[in-house]
């Protein structure tokens, strides 16, 4: 069997070819290096050694040699030259040549699968349909980069890859040297594909505080909230925290991400609304402590969060306190009717009737909101403490002014 001699050309253009900074590494640690025997027009399949996770594109060399022969240089080494794969590929800022050092005369076709099964396919009938990438005529050297990306039958989930051989000599056994060397990715390697954020973006946005928002401002909070789990996690780290951890790092920087989206405080209205929740399910003491601690202790607490806690007092029949916290609703907005409202029940279960009527006549026929007239609210809330264990002596007293 003849062979060849064939050098192995690097061209470099420029020093700046290297100044640049590589956003990713060849790694040989996890290089697919395999000798392959075959006898005369046999046909083999061979399984890549796992591709590590950042994977975005891989080199592979294949090579043809009599049984003595050896590979001047393997494809590892001559590698390390390279910054990333886009100088291959694309052939800027120099030319490389990867042929090997040696050739012989044999030749082989090939074929690159996802799958085993469509590999086993290729190896029973010898057909193309279906490859990756393909080489149907008989080559005795070949070297390709292949980017997972614009593969179109490959994908950044892919861990292997096998390919599929045919020794295309009618009588003569061959060797077939297959080297594959992946190139990571930085950004990658840290998992987060498309695949990985749609499940975390998933579980966000079954979250309390996401489910809590108007669609309109939803999806920006949770692309904001998901880009802070990248920055502070490993998709394979973050998988493994358990329920109860994911929910203290929502939790954490879920009021920044509000804030980031153009909802200062959508999260303080939100932490209110759970409390409530929890107040009518008898543990007004817990939603009360919630409110204080979370809400009305941050400086950008508003007058209607302030109103809620009040409303728990009321409740709770802490009239003091309710109406202390309803003048510090009333110092950050003086127009809010709600706040007027319940300043006027405190007054009445107090004995400050004088005080509520004054309030319920000066107010009597503007709106609380859009849609409910102070009068119509006024009669619903006399109604319901009427149904507590509230103090009732003064409330009928207020009612005649709306009879």
């Amino acid at each position: 069997m003849k062979f060849k001699i064939l050098p192995l050309f690097l061209f470099l253009s420029s020093t700046s070819f290297f100044a640049q900074e590589a956003d990713g590494y060849w790694d040989n640690q996890r290089m697919t290096n395999k000798e392959i025997k075959l006898s005369a027009g046999e046909k083999i399949i061979v399984k890549s050694e796992d591709f590590p996770i950042g994977t975005t594109e891989f080199v592979y060399r294949i090579t043809l040699l009599d049984e003595n022969q050896k590979i001047v240089g393997d494809l590892a080494s001559v590698l390390k030259a390279i910054p990333d794969p886009y100088y291959i590929g694309k052939g800027t800022g120099g030319a490389l040549s990867l042929a090997s050092g040696i050739s012989g005369s044999d030749k082989c076709t090939y074929a690159v699968f996802q799958d085993q099964a469509l590999a086993n396919a290729f190896a029973g009938s010898g057909k193309f349909d279906n490859a990756c990438v393909y080489q149907k005529n008989p080559v005795s050297k070949d070297v390709k980069v292949i980017s997972l990306a614009k593969n179109i039958c490959l994908d950044d989930e892919v861990k292997t890859i096998w390919f599929a051989f045919k020794n295309e000599n009618w009588m003569m056994n061959e060797k077939i040297v297959l080297e594959i060397v992946p190139w990571v990715d930085k950004k990658a390697s840290r998992g987060w594909n498309k695949i990985n954020k749609k499940k975390v973006l998933e579980e966000i946005h079954s979250s309390g505080i996401s489910s809590a928002l108007k669609s309109a401002n939803r999806s920006k909070f949770d692309l904001i909230l998901l880009e802070k789990a990248e920055k502070q996690y490993r998709f394979q780290d973050y998988s493994a925290l358990t329920s109860e951890e994911k929910k203290i790092f929502m939790d954490k920087y879920a009021e920044e991400a509000l804030t980031q989206s153009g909802l200062p405080n959508a999260y303080n209205d939100i932490i209110c609304q759970e409390a409530l929740k929890i107040a009518n399910k008898g543990n007004i003491d817990e939603a009360i402590e919630i409110i204080n601690n979370k809400v009305i202790s941050k400086p950008n607490a508003t007058a209607l969060q302030h109103n809620w806690l009040a409303e728990l007092y009321i409740k709770s029949k802490q009239f003091e306190k309710a109406l202390k916290t309803l003048k510090n609703a009333e110092k950050l907005d003086a127009s809010e009717l709600k706040v007027k409202m319940n300043l006027a029940h405190v007054y009445m279960f107090m004995n400050e009737v004088g005080q509520s009527k004054e309030i319920h006549k000066k107010y009597m026929n503007q709106n609380i909101s859009a849609k409910q007239t102070w009068k119509n609210k006024a009669v619903n809330d006399l109604n319901d403490f009427t149904k507590t264990n509230l103090p009732q002596e003064n409330i009928q007293k207020i009612w005649r002014l709306y009879n």
